[in-house]
């Protein structure tokens, strides 16, 4: 049974083009765009029509860092894979790439497997994988060129967590040496994991134990460091490099600077660094554990730089890095210890509309929101024009965006499954109002029609700014 759909009236944004459009839909995808009132426009019928007047026409989202049921410091990421895609739905997201991981002393087909089973038949949008690799020998080194070929195209190492993720060196440079041979990404968290532990230890040693701590023992100057290391490795082995959850303005320096040597060296941040800061790290008694995440918050200063990051394109990606823990029974594993509060912040659901209010004050376009939180992440991890734009052909993932609609962030309203917001009682411009997913609904004006098992794993080319 062919279905078609028609979404009439609104204004169709995306990176390129801004144009008051009708989008017709047929078969979970886009068949064509053609401005409103047109002859053609005109000529069109569908099953269903779906009034967009007043309303932004956007593509869905594409999250390309999120961690749904990560183990973690003794505990699980508190969002499933339902729960969490649900949510990232309800955020105007359509499309998450998780993190699949490999196990030290076991190889990475387990570790992939591992997580195709957790997701599969339980993802109300689309989701793809990249792959950590915590433990790189000869046959890890082998099993990166059959993942390439299945579709996960990206391999994340860390220069942080020494005992649990940590790569040295020259397993990072191995790594590289592979991934620019096989068309891979490596993807860092560039920190020195190894200064940063003697830092907690005497850190923890004078008694300083809360968790604005946290923040003070995880120096910019270390995450400046290890980006400029994992540069001139990537340099070393001919590879590209993708830095994530950038947070420091000397890190973006790092960047930037590669940038203007012609190198392929990618960043990304979050929103946590672009709204938050080490002032909610240093909120009293033991909120601030809700704000404990690695890269960690920066003091507000840094805040300006990542801006101008986005605006010159140092910085081209806007993820969430969502790992949600909840503040009862989670982060307070770390009462007394920093160091033991499980790292990570919830927000799939919150990018879409933070950086629409990045829009209304000013700090990017609207085109530019649509091209960080959308079409760049779907080119830098090998899903576009499937994922991040609306053209002819493209996945009719499709999100009606009301740019008026004021809106209070709360824990009381989230869908997340976890039992605080980083962002409580913030004031917000604009709000999801519809989502398509491949044509199908899943919110319809404010209201949940989706399913798990809807979403669908999507293998990905390799990145196409190679």
């Amino acid at each position: 049974m062919s279905s078609r759909t028609l979404i009439r009236g609104g204004l169709v944004v995306t990176a390129a083009d801004e144009v008051h459009a009708d989008v017709l839909i047929e078969d979970g995808r886009i068949a064509a765009l053609a401005a409103h009132g047109s002859a053609a426009a005109e000529s069109w019928t569908a099953d269903r029509t779906i009034d967009a007047t007043g309303k932004y026409v956007i593509p869905g989202g594409v999250d390309c860092h999120t961690h749904m049921e990560l183990p973690f410091g003794g505990t699980f990421a508190s969002d499933t894979f339902e729960t969490g895609t649900r949510a990232a739905a309800w955020g105007g997201t359509t499309t998450i790439v998780d993190f699949a991981v490999q196990s030290v002393g076991h190889s990475l087909r387990e570790g992939l497997d591992t997580w195709y089973a957790k997701a599969d038949g339980n993802c109300a949008v689309d989701y793809a994988f990249h792959m950590i690799l915590s433990d790189v020998n000869e046959g890890t080194l082998k099993e990166m060129d059959l993942l390439v070929e299945e579709g996960i195209t990206s391999f994340k190492l860390f220069m942080a967590y020494p005992g649990v993720f940590y790569s040295d060196d020259g397993k990072i440079l191995r790594a590289m040496q592979r991934s620019s041979a096989n068309g891979g990404l490596i993807m860092m968290h560039a920190e020195n994991g190894i200064a940063i532990d003697v830092l907690v230890e005497q850190a923890l040693a004078r008694g300083e134990t809360d968790p604005r701590y946290h923040g003070e023992v995880r120096k910019a100057l270390l995450e400046a460091e290890a980006t400029h290391r994992a540069i001139q490795l990537a340099r070393v082995a001919g590879a590209p490099l993708y830095v994530v959850h950038v947070s420091a303005e000397e890190a973006v320096a790092e960047l930037a600077a590669a940038r203007d040597k012609g190198l392929p060296v990618f960043g990304e941040t979050c929103p946590q660094y672009l709204f938050l800061s080490t002032d909610n790290l240093a909120e009293p008694g033991f909120e601030g554990a809700k704000y404990v995440c690695s890269t960690p918050l920066r003091p507000r200063e840094h805040q300006a730089a990542l801006w101008r990051g986005l605006r010159t394109n140092d910085l081209q990606v806007v993820s969430t890095d969502h790992c949600p823990f909840c503040f009862t029974g989670q982060k307070d594993l770390g009462r007394g210890d920093f160091s033991k509060i499980p790292n990570g912040l919830p927000g799939v659901e919150n990018r879409m509309d933070l950086l629409h209010q990045a829009v209304v004050d000013g700090h990017i376009s609207r085109r530019r929101w649509i091209e960080i939180a959308c079409a760049t992440p779907a080119r830098m991890f090998g899903l576009y024009p499937k994922k991040g734009t609306l053209a002819p052909g493209s996945d009719a993932d499709v999100v009606l965006y009301d740019p008026h609609a004021e809106q209070v962030i709360s824990a009381e309203t989230h869908h997340m499954n976890v039992d605080y917001s980083a962002y409580e009682g913030k004031r917000i411009t604009g709000r999801v109002e519809t989502v398509l997913s491949r044509g199908e609904t899943v919110i319809d004006r404010r209201e949940f029609t989706g399913r798990a098992g809807h979403g669908a794993f999507i293998p990905r080319s390799t990145c196409q700014y190679l």
